[in-house]
């Protein structure tokens, strides 16, 4: 008897879908594995290659010296080593995985955190007596070491006043403190058990850790869409477009590369979504569904501020469809996340309010990003100021907020123009509202469209910085919204399938998306395709 008379035609390919799942979300790993080891700052190898040569030479010239100086034997060879490693990181030190100070700025923090040699003290009065005070999260002497230094920083005293001058107050970074707190525990470990010191093994250090903050979490997060398309979508064909949306047409596989919060943004409202659809849909009780719901859309909060919106109507939601378990087994959990988001800010900073809320304030005690600071280079001692005094490029930002609406949307950074696949989950969600694929769908699109709508009013309606998130491979305030868009986009999708042109169309739409999230390589502090083919033509 043949297999497709043994068994159903809907088993049958449930299961080849799932066969076939396993095939792309390992070959989406390894792209983003493979990403992971080849980035490099390259745009420095002239450099290195160069004072490479040098370090032969600079070596004999040292002996020599050491000689003169008295020095035989092992004391020699001891004191030629050590010359060698402050060579090495002071002159070597041009070339790491570290390729922007975005996330310069959070290894700086989980440096600081880990190794005792950079930890930063004060001398207070107790007592009458005079202590030293250990200042957590300063980047004061972090930032002297050459190729350490970022303009993602903000400076104030232990009474949280800004606009201090270059000797007074301590440097921190502008980036919320819970995710480099998180990881520095596996860095205490490489660096007080392994003896992996970040400076001196910056690959090593730092590629291990990216394999456990971004690699495998991408990886569930990939496996979490096949199974939520799996269960949501009619259609193999429409199950196999999800997720190779989600797996190469997304710019969260770019960010991969680097410590950035949007991923884990992403993979967190992922996993609080595939939570929450048993729950929904299925009327599954479980206790670990609604403890993973609670804790993941707390912690998208933690890295993408605007999940807020998200993260209240899923508690809404899980309210309406279970109250008491929603209390026991919910609350909990999100209560523990958000005392950790509040309290590292209010250890590193002295408030629970985050320092980008400190960026405008109109008087200068109170403005963190408005100062000045010291670096040693050898013998010399130089006053910078800080970069946010006057940004330079795109983080200057538009002047007018319509034109900022446009390209944020269809634009030279636009959500729509970069990844067209967002097309297909505008229409998706309004159809999920409109005719629902499934029972319960109307209210997925509903929470998605307010939560999108939301996100979209704040950072173009709202906030003062137009700039596009910086130097970015595309409008990254929103990307943490690809996993709420490709389950959203799932009814259009379903619809396009059913018919030839409707195929076409789609895979045109995921050719573009892919191609956009190819094209920054391996960096994502770089500007769109469309960005530079515009700033060619004279456009911008």
């Amino acid at each position: 008897m043949s297999v497709s008379q043994s068994v159903p035609a809907e088993r049958t390919s449930a299961r080849t879908f799932r066969s076939v799942a396993w095939v792309v979300i390992a070959a989406g790993v390894a792209v983003v594995l493979g990403r992971l080891m080849a980035v490099d700052s390259v745009n420095m190898l002239h450099v290195y290659t160069e004072r490479l040569k040098e370090l032969e030479k600079a070596r004999s010239a040292q002996r020599q010296e050491l000689i003169a100086q008295g020095l035989a034997g092992a004391e020699l060879e001891k004191a030629l080593q050590d010359w060698e490693t402050r060579y090495r990181r002071e002159r070597l030190s041009v070339m790491r995985p570290f390729l922007s100070s975005n996330d310069r700025s959070r290894w700086c923090t989980v440096r600081v955190l880990v190794e005792p040699d950079l930890w930063v003290y004060d001398e207070v009065e107790v007592n009458g007596r005079k202590e030293r005070r250990c200042i957590p999260y300063a980047l004061d002497k972090v930032i002297q070491e050459p190729g350490w230094d970022t303009i993602d920083m903000v400076k104030h005293d232990a009474e949280g006043r800004g606009g201090l001058g270059p000797h007074e107050g301590h440097l921190y970074s502008s980036k919320p403190p819970l995710l480099p707190t998180l990881l520095a525990g596996p860095y205490w470990i490489m660096y007080h058990i392994l003896g992996w010191k970040m400076a001196e093994h910056p690959y090593l250090v730092g590629r291990t850790l990216l394999v456990l903050v971004n690699v495998i979490p991408l990886g569930v997060y990939f496996w979490l869409l096949a199974r939520l398309a799996d269960r949501l979508a009619q259609h193999t064909w429409t199950k196999l477009f999800i997720l190779t949306a989600g797996v190469f047409g997304t710019f969260l596989t770019t960010f991969a590369v680097v410590l950035n919060n949007h991923l884990l943004g992403a993979v967190s409202a992922m996993v609080a979504l595939a939570a929450a659809v048993p729950i929904w849909f299925d009327q599954d009780r479980r206790w670990w569904l609604f403890v993973l719901a609670g804790l993941f859309g707390a912690f998208a909060v933690t890295n993408e501020l605007p999940a807020l919106a998200f993260f209240a109507l899923l508690t809404l939601g899980l309210l309406w469809k279970a109250p008491v378990r929603t209390g026991v087994y919910y609350v909990p959990p999100v209560l523990v996340v958000l005392a950790a988001m509040l309290g590292t800010n209010w250890i590193a900073h002295g408030t629970p309010i985050p320092p980008y809320a400190r960026r405008h304030a109109v008087e200068k005690e109170e403005n963190w990003y408005d100062y000045e600071y010291t670096v040693r280079r050898g013998d010399k001692v130089i006053v910078r100021e800080s970069y946010w005094r006057n940004p330079q490029g795109i983080d200057r930002g538009e002047t007018n907020r319509a034109k900022y609406a446009l390209h944020a949307l269809v634009g030279h950074h636009g959500v729509f123009s970069l990844t067209p696949i967002w097309l297909l989950a505008a229409v998706g969600l309004v159809m999920g509202l409109l005719r629902p694929p499934v029972e319960g769908f109307r209210g997925l699109a509903g929470a998605v469209l307010l939560a999108s709508l939301a996100a979209l009013v704040f950072y173009i309606g709202i906030v003062k910085e137009l700039n596009y998130g910086g130097q970015a491979c595309g409008f990254r305030w929103m990307f943490w919204f690809a996993p709420l868009w490709l389950v959203g986009m799932i009814p259009a999708v379903d619809w396009l399938a059913q018919r030839r042109w409707g195929r076409l169309l789609a895979l045109v739409l995921l050719a573009v998306s892919v191609a956009s999230a190819a094209y920054p390589t391996w960096n994502p502090w770089t500007q769109p395709w469309l960005y530079q083919w515009m700033e060619h033509l004279g456009w911008v």
